[in-house]
């Protein structure tokens, strides 16, 4: 039993652990003050016999504790020490030497530690081959970075945003731009391209991007080469007259900064920032470009990157087209219906078009469509805007109807399309005169092809909002509108060139429809 209680305390003792330098320090600093031997070893945790043996030892000049328990040689013997010395001569004759040679050379020294230990040591003393850092930096006009980011923005209510941005950067004077975008497209990045080389003052030789996918439709293996590259960018980058250099992924060698331009605008701008809303966010991406860009010279280059801009815009080249005036070219066909459609939006083509191949030319305001010897250009729209459509193209589809019950419902199906109050108005229309609503439809027809959309949506949403479903209501909706203060010259031009408009309401047109219109 008492063999047995010896065990069991002995077991209860922890292991004592190494004593650090810095407690053999203090043991030493305070013997030479002069405390007992047993006073020190209460305050430091140690047993007395600790304190005489650090009292014997020399004064601790190193901190490492590790380096120290080496030079004592505390713990298990490596089985590979003895042959380490051998490797290191082994390694240094020939350092590329395979490793299964070297443990055939370390058994016939007599080595007799197991591969693994050994391959360990190997990999440990084998110096490793370093390639020199290469400094990726442009000459003047010769690189402009590229590159899409993501980041969550915090605003002043607590809300967490994810916004988009598109960098750019001049590689020689640093001079960058940023914008935040709605998305990722192709059509987004060469835009976006096209407006900061605008900033840039021209186009550099070569514009570096990090191969986006929306970009690169085909490209070979990890290296730079691209088969086939987006239709749209490609003949986007022509006409902005730059060349462009993909990325091989996870080449950092190759990026230079792509990658880090990024990095930085997420650290430098969004980082701690909190903003009250999004029109706060865009003024302060704006300050702080004009910081960074005219005010604060930059950490890598010490020089404001305004000044090195001026000094590269002799070699910069004039950018081949106004970002107003690049148009992204999309190839499609006219529909049954006398449709292009695009991300949604419906545009509106001669019937005449109808199955023929077209291309649609995207501006950032307008759209041109050519379809064989038809062309027509229009106000760009989203999916979510109704239809417009020329007046001209609204009389050649009734035209081209065949009997007067086709044209009568290609016209309400014109009128319709002018959005949820047309529906609305003529849904009631047809239930309320289920056999009359005929002549409604093509009175208020007449009225569309008079005075465009804009008048008529408005016309038939009062009409609607007062639950008066006749063309009488309409055409008073109609009068009351043109009676009010209208803008004048060159923006009343332009207003109605916005809304289609081709002509004004005339009053006594309206008068002689009253007579001899249907109700």
């Amino acid at each position: 039993m008492m063999i047995d209680s010896i065990a069991e305390m002995r077991r209860r003792v922890p292991e004592p652990e190494m004593l650090s330098q810095l407690d053999r320090h203090k043991i030493q600093v305070l013997l030479e003050a002069g405390h007992s031997q047993s006073d020190i070893a209460a305050r430091v945790g140690v047993s007395v016999k600790t304190v005489q043996r650090v009292s014997r030892e020399c004064a601790v000049a190193d901190v490492d504790d590790d380096a120290a328990a080496k030079s004592r040689g505390i713990g298990r013997p490596s089985v590979t020490s003895d042959i380490r010395g051998s490797l290191c001569s082994w390694l240094a004759e020939e350092p590329t030497i395979a490793t299964q040679h070297l443990l055939r050379r370390a058994k016939e020294a007599g080595y007799r530690g197991a591969k693994s230990a050994f391959y360990a040591l190997v990999a440990a003393v084998r110096p490793k081959p370093t390639a020199p850092v290469v400094l990726f930096d442009g000459m003047p006009g010769e690189f402009s970075q590229h590159d899409f980011g993501e980041v969550d923005a915090r605003f002043e209510d607590g809300a967490t945003r994810r916004i988009q941005f598109f960098a750019s950067r001049l590689k020689y004077s640093r001079y960058s731009r940023v914008t935040v975008v709605d998305d990722q497209r192709a059509e987004t990045l060469v835009r976006g391209m096209c407006r900061h080389f605008q900033a840039f003052g021209g186009v550099p030789l070569l514009a570096v991007l990090d191969r986006p996918k929306t970009v690169v439709l085909e490209g070979h293996g990890l290296a730079r080469d691209v088969r086939r590259f987006n239709a749209m960018f490609a003949q986007a980058v022509l006409e902005m007259g730059v060349g462009v250099e993909m990325c091989a992924p996870r080449s950092g060698n190759q990026k230079g900064s792509v990658e880090a331009l990024v990095k930085w605008v997420k650290n430098s701008f969004f980082k701690g920032r909190v903003f009250r809303d999004m029109a706060d966010l865009h003024e302060q991406l704006e300050v702080w470009l004009r910081e960074i860009n005219h005010e604060r010279p930059n950490r890598a280059t010490g020089a404001i990157p305004e000044t090195r801009r001026l000094e590269e815009l002799s070699r910069l080249r004039p950018l081949g087209v106004l970002p107003e005036n690049l148009a992204v070219r999309v190839p499609t066909s006219v529909g049954p219906s006398g449709h292009v459609e695009h991300e949604g939006a419906r545009y509106t083509m001669p019937p005449e078009s109808i199955h023929l191949p077209a291309t649609l030319y995207l501006f950032e305001e307008r759209v041109r469509i050519q379809a064989g010897r038809f062309v027509s250009e229009q106000r760009r729209r989203t999916k979510d805007d109704p239809v417009e459509s020329p007046p001209e193209h609204r009389a050649a589809r009734v035209a081209a109807v065949f009997g007067r019950r086709g044209k009568l419902y290609e016209q309400r199906q014109q009128l319709c399309e002018l959005g949820p109050a047309a529906l609305d108005f003529f849904t009631e229309l047809v239930h309320r005169r289920v056999r009359s609503w005929g002549p409604v439809v093509e009175r208020l027809h007449a009225l569309l092809v008079d005075h465009g959309e804009h008048p008529m949506r408005e016309a038939l949403a009062r009409a609607v909002a007062d639950s008066t479903f006749t063309a009488e209501a309409v055409e008073d909706h109609l009068s009351r509108s043109l009676r009010a203060p209208q803008p004048s010259g060159d923006a009343a031009r332009r207003g109605a060139h916005a809304r289609g408009q081709l002509a004004l309401f005339r009053p006594d047109n309206l008068r002689a429809r009253r007579r001899g219109g249907a109700r």
